[in-house]
């Protein structure tokens, strides 16, 4: 399944949103040592990131994309049960009790 095209500014969002989770990941320190990033400026990433979301939600609303994705684990179980058919198996049933 394809992508929808993005609007320019979905992208700038997505790419925000990106850079942004990137700066934390690459700065984030073992607990207990100081953390290089100021809390302020801890806090100002936290804000452009809800503010980010809810930006991108009420674009998705506004062009009808479906919002209710989520991740999946692989090991987490599905709600759907696949039930695998031999078809060839009921062809040739089908076709011994028609003679």
């Amino acid at each position: 399944m394809s992508e929808p095209e993005l609007t320019k500014e979905e992208r700038i969002l997505r790419m925000m949103r990106r850079t942004l989770t990137d700066v934390a990941r690459d700065t984030a320190c073992e607990p207990g040592i100081k953390h290089p990033l100021s809390e302020k400026t801890i806090m100002g990433i936290r804000e452009c990131l809800v503010l980010i979301a809810a930006r991108e939600q009420e674009l998705a609303e506004e062009h009808g994309r479906d919002t209710s994705a989520r991740p999946r684990y692989r090991d987490q179980p599905r709600d759907e049960v696949v039930v695998p058919l031999d078809v060839a198996s009921l062809r040739r049933k089908d076709d011994e009790g028609s003679d």
